[in-house]
């Protein structure tokens, strides 16, 4: 009896791995991961030199993990198992906490400070330094700053350390210290970034230091569906509520009029068609765009702003329309510097650098 039951296994076990087998090399290859928002490894190149140099066996690693059979579903066990089952307090570094999921920006990375403030300098000395502009510099806080806090559970970044070595090293900037104004509540609870119907507070405190005052007021318009962020997906885990995706909107930002230099055409300031595609946050002004205008046809005033932001750059902007005759928003982790005299002038402009603690703390992605 023993010996039957023993054969049965090792043919279920046997079949199940054979199905597998088969499965991976018939199955078509995937181009891209929705979940984790990022593409997928292919078959590599084979020849003598990619298979002498070891490069052939180390991407077909890759991508043999990429395209592994029932990926997602292998994801959501291990996920499953590491929290439920080992009692760990994050998968792949990701954590939920009161709700809210988020990735752990630990350790300060010091190299990272001093190259992200190289940067800015190399932007100031070339097209700043003696000219009529009004230079300011904001840092935006992770929502780790709010959702861990002093919590001895997880590690964090030392905000305080971070703030201040950086304006340190751009005191031609003026500072604009925006933490108090937001919380954890100001953050979408499955993605990074911030939600824009909670944020008109830092619009208001950063437009006030730059001597524009800001009193439009918004109605709230959002798509009939759920969204969910670039965390949910890496977090592997059902069970968090999804987000709700706001907009704040009104005159200005119905009849501004905005150019996305990178794909040379209009777009609008919001679209919901976006929603629907791998990164809800792309709904405002088209997502990551290395360069994007907004012209405001009805402004009272000549005044013209440059932001140099990140992706949450996007969301605040349209609340400086109502300020501002011409506003171009530049990121430079797509467009190299010196090509900015192409479609910029600097002349008696406000400027903000406005990043997040994230691209501070990994500024590699700075041209």
């Amino acid at each position: 009896m023993k010996k039957i039951k023993n054969i049965v296994v090792t043919v279920i076990l046997s079949s199940f791995i054979l199905a597998l087998s088969v499965f991976a090399w018939v199955k078509p290859t995937d181009e891209f991961s929705l979940t984790e928002r990022r593409p997928l490894a292919k078959f590599p190149e084979f020849n003598i030199n990619t298979l002498l140099s070891g490069a052939f066996m180390k991407n077909f690693e890759n991508y043999t993990l990429d395209q592994f059979p029932l990926r997602e579903f292998f994801r959501t066990v291990k996920a499953q198992s590491e929290i439920g089952i080992f009692n760990k307090k994050s998968n792949n570094d990701i954590i939920e906490k009161d709700g809210y999921i988020t990735k752990i920006e630990y350790p300060l990375n010091e190299n990272s400070l001093d190259n992200a403030a190289k940067k800015f300098n190399n932007v100031y000395e070339k097209y700043l330094k003696n000219t009529n502009t009004n230079v300011y510099f904001s840092i935006i806080p992770d929502k780790n700053y709010y959702l861990i806090g002093d919590d001895e559970n997880f590690l964090s970044l030392d905000y305080n350390k971070m703030v201040t070595d950086i304006t340190k090293k751009t005191g031609y900037m003026k500072y604009i210290d925006i933490f108090s104004e937001l919380s954890i509540d100001s953050y979408y609870k499955t993605d990074s970034h911030w939600s824009q119907d909670k944020i008109l507070p830092v619009a208001e405190k950063i437009a006030g230091e730059m001597g524009v005052e800001l009193k439009a007021q918004y109605e709230e318009i959002s798509p009939d569906k759920s969204v969910y962020g670039v965390y949910y997906g890496q977090y592997a885990i059902n069970g968090v509520m999804p987000d709700s995706l706001i907009v704040l909107s009104n005159e200005f930002t119905y009849n501004a009029k905005v150019t996305d230099y990178q794909n040379n055409r209009i777009i609008p300031v919001y679209d919901f068609t976006k929603a629907d595609g791998r990164d809800f946050y792309e709904s405002f002004l088209g997502g990551p765009l290395s360069l994007v205008t907004i012209e405001n046809e009805n402004a009272t005033t000549d005044k013209e702003l440059v932001m140099f932001r990140d992706s949450f750059g996007s969301s605040l902007a349209p609340f400086f329309i109502e300020g501002y005759k011409k506003i171009t928003l530049v990121d430079i982790r797509y467009i190299h510097p010196n090509m900015l005299s192409q479609f910029i002038e600097f002349n008696n402009q406000d400027v903000l650098f406005i990043y997040s603690t994230s691209v501070l703390n990994n500024s590699e992605t700075l041209k």
